[in-house]
Parts: structure tokens; C-alpha cells; sequence
């Protein structure tokens, strides 16, 4: 992997991790694009990147992570079913979803969901007047739906979002939940992903996964607050687009 395909994995990282547009999607389709070798050390970057992707969402919300324990406990309910069907489901996961044609057209099948649920939402109000009063049951069913993200392309933002609505949130409160409960599933995928990973690092591999790391946590700073800004206006439907459009061109650049 040379300098440049380290800073352009990295930006897409952060750039879309919180975004629900598929970040691993995105990163697969970078990857053969950019026709970067799948080797061990690719493997471990582009997994070591999500951390710092991880660390913006947790200065961002800082605040709200130490006003009390409430938060925690229904962000544990939440995690439960991913944690559970995720390590069952791992090794068939990774032996057979992860390929370019099954990334695009989940992108394409994600956009279409998230217009319609777009239109469901413009002026829905929510059953919750604060994150924190969220129920457990509405919580675990978030998680539940958090599970299909596990097929590359869906994009676990995605289906947090959509769960989230689906469970009495409007669209700003889903969109936070989703941010939220990025932290405890991401450190568990990433950590769980690093252990399995046994390799001894260059000098010229630290000095790209630090790059990496700082490129994602900036990137990924900046494009959750620009998200919450273009939900708040516009809603989800301009994301949907962006996928159809992605995974269609994905889908030409593959047969041609």
C-alpha cells in the first residue's frame, strides 16, 4: 500500500463511517478501484483507521457520555443482538459477503429503502423527548435491525437510522442513537477483528496507520457534523440517491 492509497482509504473512512452510505461498502470498492493488495497488512489498516473514526464520535459526545449511566445501559441492549448474531455469524460473513457485486447492490437496495423511509418521516415527532428516556425494548429492536449491516454495503448507520424510526425516534434522535451506538459496536468489531489479526508492523506501516488513524479521526469529526446539519434540512433522501447512483456506476465498472 503506498502514501497515497493509505490518505485516500483513510478519508473515505472517516468520511463515511457515520454516514449511511457504507463505509466498508465504500472502502471494497476504493480497494479494487485503486487495485490495492489484499494482504494481511491492508486487512489491519483498514481496520485500525475505524478507531479513529470511533474516538471523533466520542469527543464529539463527550458530553452526553458522562451525565449519567442511563445512556449506557440502553446502549448495552442495543448492542446485544450484533454482539450475539455478529460472532456467530463472522466467519460466513467474511468467507462469502465480502465482494464487490454483493456491496453493490446493497448500496442500491439501502438507497432505495432510505427514500422511502424519508417520505415516512418529514414530519414525524418523536415518542421520546430525550435519548436517555428511550425504552429497552425499542432499544434491543435498533440492535436487532443493526444486525443486517453486517452484509457489506448496507452500511450500519443505515440501519440504525432505520430502526431507529421505526422505533418511535424522529429523524435527528435516530440519527444521534445511531452515533451512540456506533462506540460499543465498533470497538468490539475492531478490537475482535485486531485480535484475530497476528502480524509484526514496519517502520513504514506504523508511520502509515498513524497517518491513517489521525486522517480518519478528522475527516469523520467533520463529516458528523456536517450529517446532522443535512438531516436536520433535508432529511435522508439525498443519501438514497447517492447509493443508487454508486452502486449502479459500481455495477457498469464491474461488467465492463
Amino acid at each position: 500500500m503506498t502514501l497515497i492509497q493509505a490518505i485516500i482509504l483513510s478519508i473515505i473512512e472517516g468520511l463515511t463511517e457515520f454516514l449511511p452510505i457504507s463505509s466498508t461498502g465504500h472502502m471494497i470498492l476504493a480497494s479494487s478501484v485503486m487495485k490495492i493488495q489484499d494482504d494481511s497488512f491492508v486487512k489491519t489498516f483498514e481496520i485500525a483507521i475505524q478507531l479513529g473514526a470511533i474516538l471523533a464520535i466520542v469527543l464529539l459526545y463527550a458530553k452526553r457520555f458522562l451525565q449519567g449511566l442511563t445512556i449506557y445501559y440502553k446502549l448495552f441492549v442495543a448492542f446485544v443482538p450484533t454482539a450475539i448474531i455478529g460472532f456467530l455469524a463472522y466467519p460466513f460473513i467474511k468467507a462469502y459477503l465480502f465482494n464487490s457485486i454483493i456491496v453493490a447492490i446493497s448500496l442500491i437496495v439501502g438507497g432505495i429503502v432510505l427514500i422511502a423511509i424519508d417520505k415516512m418521516v418529514i414530519n414525524k415527532k418523536s415518542n421520546t423527548d430525550i435519548l436517555e428516556n428511550i425504552t429497552y425494548k425499542n432499544a434491543f429492536f435498533i440492535g436487532l435491525i443493526q444486525c443486517f449491516s453486517m452484509i457489506p454495503g448496507v452500511s450500519r448507520a443505515a440501519a440504525t437510522i432505520i430502526g431507529g424510526v421505526f422505533n418511535g425516534l424522529d429523524k435527528k434522535q435516530a440519527t444521534e442513537f445511531s452515533f451512540l451506538l456506533a462506540v460499543p459496536t465498533m470497538f468490539a468489531a475492531t478490537g475482535y477483528d485486531l485480535l484475530k489479526t497476528n502480524i509484526a508492523f514496519s517502520k513504514q506501516e506504523i508511520i502509515l496507520l498513524g497517518i491513517g488513524l489521525i486522517i480518519a479521526f478528522v475527516t469523520a469529526w467533520v463529516a458528523v457534523k456536517i450529517f446532522l446539519k443535512i438531516v436536520e434540512n433535508y432529511g435522508f433522501k439525498h443519501f438514497g440517491y447517492y447509493r443508487i447512483i454508486i452502486g449502479l456506476i459500481f455495477l457498469i465498472f464491474l461488467k465492463f
